[in-house]
Protein backbone atom coordinates (compact mmCIF):
# COMPACT_ATOMS: atom_id res chain seq x y z
CA UNK A 1 0.00 0.00 0.00
CA UNK A 2 1.42 3.37 -1.00
CA UNK A 3 2.06 6.00 1.64
CA UNK A 4 0.00 9.14 1.56
CA UNK A 5 1.67 12.53 1.31
CA UNK A 6 0.84 13.31 4.94
CA UNK A 7 2.38 10.01 6.12
CA UNK A 8 5.58 10.67 4.16
CA UNK A 9 5.81 14.23 5.45
CA UNK A 10 5.20 13.24 9.09
CA UNK A 11 7.68 10.37 8.98
CA UNK A 12 10.28 12.64 7.42
CA UNK A 13 9.62 15.03 10.33
CA UNK A 14 10.45 12.19 12.73
CA UNK A 15 13.53 11.31 10.67
CA UNK A 16 14.69 14.92 10.73
CA UNK A 17 14.20 15.09 14.49
CA UNK A 18 16.25 11.93 14.99
CA UNK A 19 18.99 13.15 12.68
CA UNK A 20 19.17 16.45 14.59
CA UNK A 21 19.34 14.54 17.89
CA UNK A 22 22.23 12.43 16.59
CA UNK A 23 24.15 15.58 15.68
CA UNK A 24 23.61 17.05 19.13
CA UNK A 25 24.61 13.86 20.93
CA UNK A 26 27.70 13.77 18.73
CA UNK A 27 28.59 17.24 20.09
CA UNK A 28 28.28 19.11 16.81
CA UNK A 29 29.70 22.54 17.79
CA UNK A 30 27.81 24.74 15.30
CA UNK A 31 24.30 24.11 16.69
CA UNK A 32 22.85 26.91 18.93
CA UNK A 33 21.60 25.85 22.38
CA UNK A 34 17.89 26.21 21.57
CA UNK A 35 18.27 24.05 18.48
CA UNK A 36 20.23 21.50 20.49
CA UNK A 37 17.33 21.19 22.90
CA UNK A 38 14.47 21.08 20.38
CA UNK A 39 14.86 17.45 19.13
CA UNK A 40 14.54 16.15 22.69
CA UNK A 41 11.41 18.09 23.65
CA UNK A 42 8.14 16.16 23.51
CA UNK A 43 7.83 13.10 25.78
CA UNK A 44 7.53 15.13 28.99
CA UNK A 45 4.93 17.42 27.40
CA UNK A 46 2.80 14.38 26.54
CA UNK A 47 3.16 13.17 30.14
CA UNK A 48 2.54 16.69 31.52
CA UNK A 49 -0.95 16.75 30.00
CA UNK A 50 -2.05 14.33 32.72
CA UNK A 51 -1.00 16.91 35.32
CA UNK A 52 -3.42 19.55 34.07
CA UNK A 53 -6.40 17.33 33.31
CA UNK A 54 -10.01 17.99 34.42
CA UNK A 55 -9.34 16.17 37.69
CA UNK A 56 -7.00 19.01 38.57
CA UNK A 57 -9.73 21.52 37.76
CA UNK A 58 -12.08 19.77 40.18
CA UNK A 59 -9.67 19.39 43.11
CA UNK A 60 -8.09 22.82 42.68
CA UNK A 61 -11.41 24.67 42.40
CA UNK A 62 -12.75 22.93 45.50
CA UNK A 63 -9.49 23.52 47.38
CA UNK A 64 -9.29 27.21 46.45
CA UNK A 65 -12.98 28.01 47.01
CA UNK A 66 -13.17 26.32 50.41
CA UNK A 67 -9.70 26.91 51.85
CA UNK A 68 -8.33 29.88 49.93
CA UNK A 69 -4.59 29.69 49.33
CA UNK A 70 -4.09 27.17 52.18
CA UNK A 71 -3.46 24.13 49.96
CA UNK A 72 -1.21 25.92 47.50
CA UNK A 73 1.80 24.33 49.20
CA UNK A 74 0.37 20.90 48.35
CA UNK A 75 0.36 21.79 44.65
CA UNK A 76 3.93 23.07 44.79
CA UNK A 77 5.19 20.04 46.73
CA UNK A 78 3.27 17.64 44.48
CA UNK A 79 4.74 19.25 41.38
CA UNK A 80 8.31 18.86 42.64
CA UNK A 81 7.59 15.21 43.44
CA UNK A 82 6.02 14.78 39.99
CA UNK A 83 9.04 16.37 38.31
CA UNK A 84 11.36 14.06 40.21
CA UNK A 85 9.33 10.92 39.49
CA UNK A 86 8.88 11.70 35.78
CA UNK A 87 12.63 12.24 35.49
CA UNK A 88 13.23 8.74 36.87
CA UNK A 89 10.63 7.30 34.48
CA UNK A 90 12.23 8.98 31.45
CA UNK A 91 15.65 7.75 32.57
CA UNK A 92 14.37 4.17 32.94
CA UNK A 93 13.21 4.05 29.32
CA UNK A 94 16.45 5.60 28.04
CA UNK A 95 18.73 3.26 30.01
CA UNK A 96 16.94 -0.04 29.47
CA UNK A 97 15.03 0.27 26.20
CA UNK A 98 12.04 -1.12 28.15
CA UNK A 99 9.14 0.56 29.88
CA UNK A 100 8.18 0.18 33.53
CA UNK A 101 5.41 -2.38 32.96
CA UNK A 102 7.72 -4.56 30.82
CA UNK A 103 10.36 -4.52 33.55
CA UNK A 104 7.73 -5.45 36.15
CA UNK A 105 6.80 -8.45 34.00
CA UNK A 106 10.44 -9.49 33.70
CA UNK A 107 11.40 -9.16 37.38
CA UNK A 108 8.29 -9.84 39.48
CA UNK A 109 6.44 -13.13 40.12
CA UNK A 110 3.62 -13.75 37.67
CA UNK A 111 0.77 -13.48 40.27
CA UNK A 112 2.12 -10.08 41.35
CA UNK A 113 2.29 -8.98 37.73
CA UNK A 114 -1.37 -9.85 37.18
CA UNK A 115 -2.42 -8.06 40.38
CA UNK A 116 -0.47 -4.95 39.36
CA UNK A 117 -2.02 -5.06 35.90
CA UNK A 118 -5.55 -5.19 37.35
CA UNK A 119 -4.78 -2.29 39.69
CA UNK A 120 -3.36 -0.22 36.85
CA UNK A 121 -6.39 -1.00 34.68
CA UNK A 122 -8.64 0.33 37.47
CA UNK A 123 -6.40 3.41 37.63
CA UNK A 124 -6.66 3.79 33.84
CA UNK A 125 -10.47 3.69 34.03
CA UNK A 126 -10.49 6.24 36.87
CA UNK A 127 -8.10 8.41 34.88
CA UNK A 128 -10.16 8.33 31.73
CA UNK A 129 -13.31 8.90 33.72
CA UNK A 130 -11.94 12.22 34.95
CA UNK A 131 -10.59 13.31 31.60
CA UNK A 132 -13.57 12.18 29.55
CA UNK A 133 -16.16 13.70 31.89
CA UNK A 134 -14.14 16.93 32.05
CA UNK A 135 -14.04 17.33 28.28
CA UNK A 136 -17.76 16.59 28.06
CA UNK A 137 -18.45 19.28 30.69
CA UNK A 138 -16.34 21.70 28.64
CA UNK A 139 -18.42 21.03 25.53
CA UNK A 140 -21.63 21.35 27.56
CA UNK A 141 -20.62 24.67 29.11
CA UNK A 142 -19.35 26.25 25.91
CA UNK A 143 -21.88 24.93 23.36
CA UNK A 144 -24.77 23.70 25.53
CA UNK A 145 -24.50 20.18 24.10
CA UNK A 146 -26.26 17.64 26.38
CA UNK A 147 -23.69 15.82 28.51
CA UNK A 148 -24.23 12.35 27.04
CA UNK A 149 -23.87 13.64 23.46
CA UNK A 150 -20.91 15.75 24.55
CA UNK A 151 -19.37 12.56 25.91
CA UNK A 152 -19.85 10.75 22.61
CA UNK A 153 -18.33 13.70 20.71
CA UNK A 154 -15.37 13.67 23.12
CA UNK A 155 -14.78 10.01 22.29
CA UNK A 156 -14.79 10.73 18.55
CA UNK A 157 -12.39 13.69 18.83
CA UNK A 158 -9.90 11.86 21.04
CA UNK A 159 -9.97 8.88 18.68
CA UNK A 160 -8.99 11.23 15.84
CA UNK A 161 -6.15 12.65 17.95
CA UNK A 162 -4.92 9.12 18.70
CA UNK A 163 -4.97 8.40 14.97
CA UNK A 164 -1.98 10.73 14.61
CA UNK A 165 0.20 7.99 16.13
CA UNK A 166 0.30 6.24 12.76
CA UNK A 167 2.30 9.17 11.36
CA UNK A 168 5.08 9.01 13.97
CA UNK A 169 5.75 10.55 17.36
CA UNK A 170 6.14 14.20 16.37
CA UNK A 171 2.59 14.99 15.12
CA UNK A 172 0.84 13.82 18.28
CA UNK A 173 3.50 15.53 20.44
CA UNK A 174 2.88 18.77 18.54
CA UNK A 175 -0.92 18.60 18.93
CA UNK A 176 -0.72 17.82 22.65
CA UNK A 177 1.87 20.56 23.26
CA UNK A 178 -0.45 23.01 21.46
CA UNK A 179 -3.32 22.03 23.76
CA UNK A 180 -1.08 22.56 26.80
CA UNK A 181 -0.35 26.00 25.38
CA UNK A 182 -4.09 26.75 25.18
CA UNK A 183 -4.57 25.80 28.86
CA UNK A 184 -1.50 27.79 29.97
CA UNK A 185 -2.51 30.94 28.07
CA UNK A 186 -6.07 30.62 29.39
CA UNK A 187 -4.84 30.68 32.97
CA UNK A 188 -2.49 33.56 32.33
CA UNK A 189 -5.60 35.49 31.29
CA UNK A 190 -7.53 34.29 34.36
CA UNK A 191 -4.73 35.38 36.73
CA UNK A 192 -4.61 38.79 35.04
CA UNK A 193 -8.35 39.15 35.58
CA UNK A 194 -8.47 38.11 39.27
CA UNK A 195 -5.34 40.06 40.39
CA UNK A 196 -4.35 37.82 43.35
CA UNK A 197 -2.45 38.94 46.45
CA UNK A 198 1.23 37.92 45.98
CA UNK A 199 2.03 38.16 49.72
CA UNK A 200 -0.73 35.72 50.66
CA UNK A 201 0.39 33.39 47.88
CA UNK A 202 3.98 33.38 49.16
CA UNK A 203 2.83 32.70 52.74
CA UNK A 204 0.67 29.78 51.59
CA UNK A 205 3.53 28.21 49.64
CA UNK A 206 6.00 28.33 52.52
CA UNK A 207 3.59 27.59 55.41
CA UNK A 208 2.38 23.97 55.06
CA UNK A 209 -0.78 23.14 57.02
CA UNK A 210 -4.16 21.43 56.93
CA UNK A 211 -7.43 22.82 58.27
CA UNK A 212 -9.62 19.73 58.73
CA UNK A 213 -10.16 16.19 57.41
CA UNK A 214 -11.82 17.48 54.24
CA UNK A 215 -8.67 19.46 53.47
CA UNK A 216 -6.68 16.22 53.80
CA UNK A 217 -9.07 14.52 51.37
CA UNK A 218 -8.59 17.37 48.90
CA UNK A 219 -4.80 17.24 49.43
CA UNK A 220 -4.83 13.53 48.55
CA UNK A 221 -6.94 14.35 45.49
CA UNK A 222 -4.48 17.07 44.47
CA UNK A 223 -1.61 14.60 44.92
CA UNK A 224 -3.45 11.97 42.89
CA UNK A 225 -4.21 14.55 40.20
CA UNK A 226 -0.63 15.82 40.12
CA UNK A 227 1.56 12.72 40.54
CA UNK A 228 -0.31 10.33 38.27
CA UNK A 229 0.53 6.61 38.15
CA UNK A 230 -0.46 5.95 34.54
CA UNK A 231 1.95 8.53 33.11
CA UNK A 232 4.81 7.10 35.17
CA UNK A 233 4.35 3.99 33.03
CA UNK A 234 3.73 6.01 29.86
CA UNK A 235 6.78 8.28 30.15
CA UNK A 236 9.16 5.32 30.27
CA UNK A 237 7.48 4.00 27.10
CA UNK A 238 7.78 7.37 25.33
CA UNK A 239 11.57 7.45 25.85
CA UNK A 240 12.37 3.73 25.48
CA UNK A 241 12.77 3.75 21.72
CA UNK A 242 12.47 7.38 20.69
CA UNK A 243 16.22 8.09 20.44
CA UNK A 244 18.36 4.96 20.84
CA UNK A 245 22.02 5.21 21.84
CA UNK A 246 24.35 2.69 23.49
CA UNK A 247 27.56 4.54 24.36
CA UNK A 248 27.67 5.54 28.06
CA UNK A 249 28.63 9.16 27.32
CA UNK A 250 25.84 9.58 24.78
CA UNK A 251 23.38 7.96 27.19
CA UNK A 252 24.27 10.49 29.88
CA UNK A 253 24.04 13.36 27.41
CA UNK A 254 20.64 12.13 26.19
CA UNK A 255 19.44 11.89 29.78
CA UNK A 256 20.48 15.50 30.48
CA UNK A 257 18.44 16.73 27.51
CA UNK A 258 15.42 14.66 28.56
CA UNK A 259 15.84 16.12 32.06
CA UNK A 260 15.50 19.59 30.52
CA UNK A 261 12.34 18.38 28.74
CA UNK A 262 10.88 17.28 32.09
CA UNK A 263 11.81 20.50 33.91
CA UNK A 264 10.27 22.74 31.23
CA UNK A 265 7.08 20.70 30.78
CA UNK A 266 6.46 20.13 34.48
CA UNK A 267 7.17 23.77 35.34
CA UNK A 268 4.42 24.77 32.91
CA UNK A 269 2.08 22.14 34.37
CA UNK A 270 2.85 23.21 37.94
CA UNK A 271 2.25 26.87 37.13
CA UNK A 272 -1.12 26.02 35.56
CA UNK A 273 -2.12 23.95 38.60
CA UNK A 274 -1.17 26.76 40.96
CA UNK A 275 -3.08 29.24 38.79
CA UNK A 276 -6.22 27.09 39.00
CA UNK A 277 -6.24 27.19 42.80
CA UNK A 278 -5.23 30.86 42.92
CA UNK A 279 -8.08 31.77 40.57
CA UNK A 280 -10.61 29.91 42.75
CA UNK A 281 -9.22 31.39 45.98
CA UNK A 282 -9.05 34.96 44.65
CA UNK A 283 -12.50 34.82 43.06
CA UNK A 284 -14.61 32.70 45.40
CA UNK A 285 -12.91 32.37 48.80
CA UNK A 286 -12.24 36.09 49.12
CA UNK A 287 -15.97 36.72 48.52
CA UNK A 288 -16.89 34.04 51.10
CA UNK A 289 -18.37 31.87 48.33
CA UNK A 290 -17.06 28.68 49.96
CA UNK A 291 -19.63 26.40 48.38
CA UNK A 292 -18.56 27.08 44.79
CA UNK A 293 -17.11 23.59 44.64
CA UNK A 294 -18.06 22.35 41.19
CA UNK A 295 -16.77 23.11 37.72
CA UNK A 296 -20.24 24.13 36.53
CA UNK A 297 -20.72 26.54 39.44
CA UNK A 298 -17.30 28.05 38.81
CA UNK A 299 -18.09 28.60 35.14
CA UNK A 300 -21.50 30.20 35.83
CA UNK A 301 -20.19 32.34 38.69
CA UNK A 302 -17.14 33.69 36.87
CA UNK A 303 -19.23 35.56 34.32
CA UNK A 304 -21.09 37.93 36.70
CA UNK A 305 -17.97 38.37 38.86
CA UNK A 306 -15.30 38.89 36.20
CA UNK A 307 -17.15 39.14 32.90
CA UNK A 308 -18.19 36.72 30.15
CA UNK A 309 -14.62 36.43 28.86
CA UNK A 310 -13.47 34.84 32.14
CA UNK A 311 -16.03 32.04 31.97
CA UNK A 312 -15.40 31.41 28.25
CA UNK A 313 -11.63 31.22 28.78
CA UNK A 314 -12.24 28.81 31.66
CA UNK A 315 -14.43 26.60 29.46
CA UNK A 316 -11.93 26.58 26.60
CA UNK A 317 -9.10 25.58 28.93
CA UNK A 318 -11.23 22.77 30.42
CA UNK A 319 -12.09 21.45 26.95
CA UNK A 320 -8.46 21.52 25.76
CA UNK A 321 -7.29 19.81 28.96
CA UNK A 322 -9.97 17.12 28.72
CA UNK A 323 -9.42 16.25 25.06
CA UNK A 324 -5.64 16.08 25.28
CA UNK A 325 -5.50 14.18 28.58
CA UNK A 326 -8.13 11.71 27.40
CA UNK A 327 -5.92 10.80 24.44
CA UNK A 328 -2.91 10.43 26.73
CA UNK A 329 -4.93 8.26 29.12
CA UNK A 330 -5.75 5.83 26.31
CA UNK A 331 -2.08 5.73 25.28
CA UNK A 332 -1.16 4.88 28.88
CA UNK A 333 -3.73 2.08 28.99
CA UNK A 334 -2.20 0.55 25.87
CA UNK A 335 1.28 0.65 27.39
CA UNK A 336 0.10 -0.94 30.66
CA UNK A 337 -1.76 -3.80 28.99
CA UNK A 338 0.94 -4.58 26.45
CA UNK A 339 3.74 -4.37 29.04
CA UNK A 340 2.20 -6.40 31.85
CA UNK A 341 0.48 -9.19 29.90
CA UNK A 342 1.92 -8.86 26.38
CA UNK A 343 -1.53 -8.35 24.93
CA UNK A 344 -2.49 -5.56 22.58
CA UNK A 345 -5.97 -4.56 21.44
CA UNK A 346 -6.97 -2.05 18.75
CA UNK A 347 -7.05 1.52 19.99
CA UNK A 348 -10.78 1.87 19.27
CA UNK A 349 -11.56 -1.06 21.60
CA UNK A 350 -9.30 0.45 24.26
CA UNK A 351 -11.12 3.76 23.82
CA UNK A 352 -14.51 2.04 24.09
CA UNK A 353 -13.60 0.20 27.32
CA UNK A 354 -12.75 3.44 29.09
CA UNK A 355 -15.59 5.44 27.52
CA UNK A 356 -18.40 3.22 28.83
CA UNK A 357 -17.98 4.04 32.58
CA UNK A 358 -17.76 7.75 31.77
CA UNK A 359 -20.92 7.67 29.65
CA UNK A 360 -22.65 5.77 32.46
CA UNK A 361 -21.75 8.53 34.94
CA UNK A 362 -23.07 11.18 32.55
CA UNK A 363 -26.26 9.22 31.80
CA UNK A 364 -27.03 8.59 35.51
CA UNK A 365 -26.74 12.28 36.28
CA UNK A 366 -24.12 11.86 39.03
CA UNK A 367 -22.35 15.00 40.26
CA UNK A 368 -19.52 15.30 37.70
CA UNK A 369 -17.19 17.35 39.89
CA UNK A 370 -17.51 15.03 42.90
CA UNK A 371 -16.90 12.11 40.55
CA UNK A 372 -13.73 13.81 39.33
CA UNK A 373 -12.44 14.37 42.88
CA UNK A 374 -13.08 10.74 43.90
CA UNK A 375 -11.38 9.53 40.72
CA UNK A 376 -8.29 11.49 41.71
CA UNK A 377 -8.28 9.82 45.14
CA UNK A 378 -8.37 6.43 43.36
CA UNK A 379 -5.32 7.53 41.38
CA UNK A 380 -3.55 8.48 44.58
CA UNK A 381 -4.03 4.94 45.92
CA UNK A 382 -2.54 3.53 42.72
CA UNK A 383 0.65 5.58 43.03
CA UNK A 384 2.68 3.20 45.26
CA UNK A 385 2.29 0.41 42.69
CA UNK A 386 4.04 2.62 40.13
CA UNK A 387 6.54 4.51 42.28
CA UNK A 388 7.94 1.64 44.35
CA UNK A 389 8.94 -0.50 41.32
CA UNK A 390 10.33 2.63 39.64
CA UNK A 391 12.58 3.33 42.64
CA UNK A 392 13.67 -0.32 42.78
CA UNK A 393 14.59 -0.54 39.10
CA UNK A 394 16.31 2.84 38.73
CA UNK A 395 18.48 2.04 41.76
CA UNK A 396 19.63 -1.29 40.29
CA UNK A 397 22.99 -1.05 38.49
CA UNK A 398 22.45 -4.30 36.55
CA UNK A 399 19.29 -2.83 35.05
CA UNK A 400 20.31 0.82 34.62
CA UNK A 401 24.02 0.58 33.80
CA UNK A 402 25.69 4.04 33.68
CA UNK A 403 22.38 5.80 34.42
CA UNK A 404 21.81 4.07 37.76
CA UNK A 405 20.56 6.36 40.54
CA UNK A 406 23.12 7.74 42.92
CA UNK A 407 22.40 6.88 46.56
CA UNK A 408 20.95 10.32 47.46
CA UNK A 409 18.56 10.06 44.50
CA UNK A 410 17.34 6.64 45.61
CA UNK A 411 16.90 7.88 49.19
CA UNK A 412 14.87 10.90 48.05
CA UNK A 413 12.73 8.71 45.78
CA UNK A 414 12.10 6.28 48.64
CA UNK A 415 11.08 9.18 50.93
CA UNK A 416 8.66 10.46 48.27
CA UNK A 417 7.14 6.99 47.90
CA UNK A 418 6.83 6.63 51.69
CA UNK A 419 5.13 10.04 51.99
CA UNK A 420 2.55 9.05 49.40
CA UNK A 421 1.85 5.70 51.07
CA UNK A 422 1.49 7.29 54.53
CA UNK A 423 -0.86 10.00 53.21
CA UNK A 424 -3.03 7.40 51.52
CA UNK A 425 -3.20 5.22 54.64
CA UNK A 426 -4.18 8.22 56.74
CA UNK A 427 -6.80 9.19 54.18
CA UNK A 428 -8.22 5.65 54.24
CA UNK A 429 -8.36 5.73 58.05
CA UNK A 430 -10.05 9.15 58.05
CA UNK A 431 -12.69 8.06 55.54
CA UNK A 432 -13.38 4.82 57.47
CA UNK A 433 -13.63 6.66 60.78
CA UNK A 434 -15.93 9.26 59.28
Amino acid sequence: MAETGSETKSRSFDTGTLAAAEKVLGKEPSVPWYRRLFPFLGPAFVAAVAYIDPGNFATNIQGGAKYGYTLLWVIVASNFIAMFIQTLSAKLGIATGLNLSELCREHFPRPMVWVMWVIMEVVAIATDLAEFVGAAIGLFLLFHIPLVWAGILTGVITFLVLGLQRYGFRPIEAVIAAMIGVVAVSYLIEIFLVKPDPVEIALAVFRPRFVDEESILLAAGILGATVMPHVIFLHSALTQGRIVVKEPEKLKRLYRYELADVVIAMTVAGAVNAAMLIMAASTFYTRQMYEVGTIEQAYKTLSPLLGRAASDVFGISLLAAGLSSSAVGTMSGQVVMQGFIHFKIPVWIRRLITVIPALAVLAMGLDPTRTLVISQVVLSFGLPFAIIPLVMFTGNRKIMGPLVNKLPTTVLAAIAAAMIVVLNLYLLYSMAAG
